[in-house]
């Protein structure tokens, strides 16, 4: 491959090395990086020797924030673009660090054409964003914002290692995570590209996809009590079955998504006891989850919930306990910047279609220190977390040229 600007298969060039960074993984299907360990490291080693290639200053910060940086002209400050590095277990190889290679392909590509950005510009590589080794996630983008919480440091993992020992161990300093607030007046914004995780750009038959806004979250932790008999003598009339009340909120759940326009409802967890095959449930717990970009839309489909929940309960003579036991409120996109990612997606032959997105992600994060935008890649099947997980070469292409333009707009 050539590595002439005009000639080269930028697109083929990102395939390569999100290849190579694939290989840094937990042995096993699909790909397990987890923060702070020695598949860790050795990404962070083969993206640093990547970015001095492509002549970026490099350093890692306290919260395990891979930073390349690109000095341009004083005075006209600096776009952060990037993602997170880290990967669910047996997870894919685009989700997450195909954020952090795009752009830093997109600025081989510009140097290859001897073209700069007019301002400066850091390709950023987040620690952890699953939450998958530690209970808390967004370490590193919130520490960016200045809106994370020092108490997560003693949060342990599985093996009791709490995160302070982890990071420490990784040569950072963790005690010196709340001095890495940004000056939110030299960063002109955050820019993250990642695989859409959907089906919607692959049925639109587009490439990529500019994003309007996070989805706001809420979850609620639903219990049911009743009583438990003989499944063979005790009658049906009368019965206080708590998972035939559970079954119907699972079906309410459903059908206020169905019928409410950008709304996904998902009870995803539930147990039941006493759980034996012959005696009638006493007690259900439930989680019932809303999303919407919409968080009107969002906390109204709750509220029905618990208007439903109750009722029914009433109505069955059960117990009920129902609480809202999380929420994150919708976080929407930039106008700016993403009108920029739209008019360059259209420049590359796209019809800069624009969609929500379902998932959590660094912007969310970084939404607390300057405006975002969100550039979403197709992905096969919309399969994401598992090794099937893949994103064609050609559509890599589009958004290294995407961002690219976008660098270049900001003149």
């Amino acid at each position: 491959m050539t590595v002439s600007g005009a000639l080269t298969d930028w697109g083929a060039c990102a395939a390569d090395l999100l290849d190579d960074l694939a290989s840094l993984s937990v042995p096993g299907s699909g790909v397990t990086r987890l923060p702070f360990t020695p598949e860790h490291r050795a990404a962070v080693d083969f993206l640093s020797a990547r970015m001095k290639r492509a002549g970026l200053a490099v350093w890692l910060d306290d919260a395990g924030t891979l930073v390349g940086r690109l000095e341009g002209p004083a005075g006209r400050g600096t776009l952060l673009m990037g993602s997170h590095q880290d990967s669910v277990r047996h997870g894919g190889a685009f989700d997450g660090i195909m954020g952090v290679v795009l752009p830093l392909v997109a600025l081989e590509k510009l140097r290859a054409e001897g073209r700069e950005p007019p301002c400066s510009v850091e390709v950023l590589g987040f620690a952890d964003e699953e939450g998958v080794r530690f209970p808390t996630a967004l370490v590193g983008s919130r520490a960016l914002a200045g809106t994370v919480d020092p108490g997560v440091l003693d949060m342990e993992d599985a093996e009791g290692m709490t995160l302070r020992t982890a990071m420490a161990g990784f040569g950072l300093s963790p005690e010196r995570i709340g001095t890495l607030k940004r000056d939110p007046g030299d960063v002109i914004g955050f820019v993250e590209t990642h695989i859409e995780q959907g089906p919607v750009l692959e049925r639109a038959g587009e490439a990529l996809g500019v994003v309007s806004a996070i989805c706001g979250i809420e979850r609620h932790s639903i219990g049911i009590v009743g009583e438990t008999g003989h499944a063979g003598t005790l009658p049906m009339e009368g019965r206080k079955d708590a998972l035939v009340a559970a079954s119907a909120i699972v079906t309410e759940v459903n059908r206020l998504a169905l019928e409410t326009e950008g709304l996904h409802g998902t009870v995803g967890a539930m147990t039941i006891g006493p759980n034996v095959v012959n005696a009638v449930p006493r007690v259900a717990r439930l989680t019932a989850e809303f999303r919407s970009p919409d968080d009107t839309v969002r906390a109204a489909a709750g509220e029905a919930l618990h208007e439903f929940a109750e009722a029914l309960c009433e109505r069955m003579d059960l117990g009920l306990s129902c609480g809202l036991t999380y929420q994150q409120p919708a976080q929407p996109c930039a106008a700016g910047l993403s009108d920029r990612l739209v008019k360059a997606v259209k420049a590359a032959g796209g019809q800069g279609l624009v969609l929500p997105s379902g998932a959590t992600h660094d912007a969310s994060a970084m939404a607390d220190l300057c405006p975002v935008a969100m550039l979403f890649v197709r992905c096969r099947g919309g399969v994401s977390h598992r090794p099937e997980e893949y994103a064609a070469p050609e559509d890599m292409g589009q958004a290294v040229a995407v961002l690219a333009e976008l660098l270049m707009s900001l003149d």
